[in-house]
Formats: C-alpha cells, structure tokens, sequence
C-alpha cells in the first residue's frame, strides 16, 4: 500500500497501534496442545506396552510445563529441560525410569504436533490484513526465547502482518511490567493513548496494558468466565478477536 495512503487513513483514526497477544488470542495453542498430548498418549500405549499410567503421565507432564521455570545460563536449552519433564513425569507415574529415548520421543512428536497445528485461521488472517489497512500492528508475547520465536515462524506470516515482534524471555521483564510495554511503544515512536492491548489473559495481558497506560484494554474471553473479585477489569470483552473491529469502531 502507498506510505502516503497508510498515513492519512492513520491519521483519521484515534488508535494507530493494536499490541497482540499470541497464545489463544491469535492462535489456539490450548488446542493444539490439546492435540499434542494425544499423539503422545499414541505412542506411550506402544512404548510402555499398556495404558495404565498414560493419563497420569501427560497430567505430569503438563502440570511441569504449567510451572517451569527456565535459566538460559544454565546451559541447559528449553528442548532438553521439557525432555526431562517428560522422563520425570514417566518415572514418577511408572516408578521406573524408562530411558532418555522414549522421553525424548514423546517430546518431539508433542513439539512437533503442536507446531504444526499452530496457525492462523483464514479469518482472523483476513482480519489481520484489514486491520494493517489503518493500523500498525505489534505482536507482544511472553514466553521463552527460542519456544515463541519457533510458534512465530510457525504461523508463518508475522513479517508481512507486524510491524514488530517483541518476545517477553528477550527482555528483563515480560508483560505485565510496563518496561517491555514502554520498549513497544519506542519501537514504534508512538504514546500509550495511541494504543490498545488486545489478548486473553487478564493478569498479563490486561493488567498489563492498564499499567502502561493504553487508551483501551481489549480481552478475549472466549470461555464466558467471570473476573475473580480484584482482577483487573478490561475496557472491552469479547469472546472472539474477531469481534474487534467492532471495538475499534467504538473507539473512533
């Protein structure tokens, strides 16, 4: 599109920069975890000979991979920590150690899975490329290094869609702290009332976006749940990103 055009259109707009969440905002990470975990619990029924304990070692696992905690000076790579929180959750549930192999096994064909499965659906693509019309676009998502920047690559189209993607485990602190948020807004050369945060989770996403300031805080609330007395309340709810352009349109 013409610079000049990409401009005016801007201009003519009270919001000029929309910050995306990732994860089960943009895309269905739970669902193509959800898919992931299958596949494993596929193959343990034939690495384990029985299905006694697959259910109990998935829920390890994912309990693991709900509290990790990463240090990338450890000299340890994320790969090989969540290969270990599959041989631990293996142990733990079988009360045997059944080798690195069949660890390592259950962790890249859950990896895999659910890289594959990590995409945009055509509509909120198409949303997506509307949306870049009139606004600039920056995708702000928490997580380690080399695990978002893999479901990045994945989706396949952040370059041509963002302006910037800024990833939490590169920076000293990670949303809600409005330091990574004070960093969007610099890459950009735009005000926080120039803004709105768009994304699913209200203690970081929401929270954070009020703490640095935003014009409007946007949560997609697919599930219907009810804020827990004290949580951060958004400016919007909505069950679907797509619904924004609706919000937007309020905005104007």
């Amino acid at each position: 599109m013409n610079e000049n055009r990409l401009s005016n259109n801007m201009d003519k707009s009270r919001v000029k920069v929309i910050l995306f969440d990732l994860d089960n905002t943009l895309i269905d990470t739970a669902g193509a975890g959800r898919v992931a975990i299958q596949k494993v619990c596929d193959f343990l029924k034939t690495a384990l000979g029985h299905e006694d304990s697959i259910s109990d070692i998935c829920q390890r696992f994912a309990h693991k991979l709900l509290h990790e905690s990463y240090d990338p000076s450890s000299g340890r790579t994320i790969d090989d920590v969540r290969v270990d929180h599959w041989q631990q959750a293996i142990r733990e549930s079988e009360g045997v150690d059944r080798g690195i192999a069949v660890a390592a096994e259950c962790y890249r064909i859950w990896k895999c899975t659910r890289l594959q499965l990590l995409t945009f659906a055509p509509a909120v693509r198409t949303m997506l490329e509307e949306l870049r019309r009139t606004h600039r676009l920056l995708l702000l998502t928490n997580g380690e290094s080399q695990t978002q920047r893999e479901k990045v690559q994945a989706i396949g189209s952040a370059a041509e869609l963002f302006s910037a993607v800024v990833v939490g485990g590169e920076h000293p602190e990670e949303k809600p702290a409005v330091s990574i948020f004070t960093y969007c807004f610099r890459q950009l050369g735009v005000q926080p009332q120039d803004c709105i945060m768009v994304g699913d989770n209200l203690g970081t996403d929401i929270q954070g976006g009020f703490n640095a300031g935003v014009r409007a805080t946007v949560w997609v609330n697919a599930s219907g749940q009810v804020p827990s007395e004290g949580s951060t309340r958004p400016d919007y709810s909505i069950s679907t990103v797509l619904d924004l352009p609706g919000v937007l349109a309020d905005l104007k």
